[in-house]
């Protein structure tokens, strides 16, 4: 009788440790996923303001250079992680990875290759330096129009797929470089970027009916000039 009240003791202990371990782990599991959904919920936000604060500048320089605003705003956002990685950061504002020099200024960081076969290394490269972020776009759009890349540009494709199809293993060495560029564009709807601005936003500077004071530029602009500053200047200060 003795030996079978210790044995229902010991299985009644076994029991409730079971019962708080499986209770511990159900509390970790949760506590886990809210902190990831919270996570990629402050990226995606982090992402959006990120794309506001370039969108119209990417989308004229597109319309000017006869390339996909979709694509650079997807490729910026990639390659700088939305402008949080230490290379897109002042006094460097490189958002789109461009290794080499730009008027003689550069910076050396870490960065990570692919050898084109998926596998990635870690090698010291040289990376161009820009003064801001206008410099950083519009040198994109500069390299993006040598020969080397006339696969990317609007009147040589049909699509922003073909022009992220023509960067992979050209721009970036990642295998699957289009793939992650193309999943942006989907995520965050660009292609809205790739049209022209609307004849009534076009019509209102023209006559500058619209026109307001820009404190950041010191001089009148249209207020969605006044409003893409405003926007840049919060997300440099988060």
């Amino acid at each position: 009788m003795k030996e079978k009240r210790i044995t229902k003791f010991f299985l009644t202990c076994a029991t409730l440790v079971t019962g708080i371990t499986l209770g511990v782990n159900l509390c970790f599991q949760h506590s886990t996923k809210a902190v990831v959904a919270e996570s990629s919920e402050t990226s995606d936000t982090a992402t959006a303001d990120f794309i506001a604060s370039i969108g119209e500048t990417a989308r004229q320089i597109g319309q000017d250079r006869n390339l996909y605003a979709s694509v650079m705003i997807a490729q910026a956002v990639l390659e700088s992680s939305s402008g949080q990685s230490a290379l897109s950061q002042s006094p460097y504002y490189n958002f789109f990875g461009i290794k080499g020099s730009y008027n003689g200024n550069s910076v050396t960081m870490l960065t990570w290759e692919d050898d084109g076969n998926g596998n990635t290394y870690e090698v010291d490269q040289a990376f161009r330096s820009y003064d801001s972020l206008s410099d950083s776009l519009n040198d994109y759009a500069n390299l993006l129009s040598w020969d080397l890349y006339s696969g990317t540009w609007k009147s040589n494709t049909t699509s922003y797929q073909d022009a992220t199809a023509a960067l992979t293993g050209l721009y970036a060495t990642d295998t699957s470089y289009a793939d992650k560029l193309n999943a942006l564009i989907e995520q965050y709807g660009l292609t809205v970027y790739d049209e022209p601005a609307s004849t009534e936003e076009e019509t209102s500077s023209e006559d500058n009916s619209d026109h307001v004071w820009n404190e950041y530029r010191g001089s009148y602009t249209t207020a969605a000039i006044l409003a893409e500053d405003e926007a840049w200047l919060r997300f440099i200060s988060q």
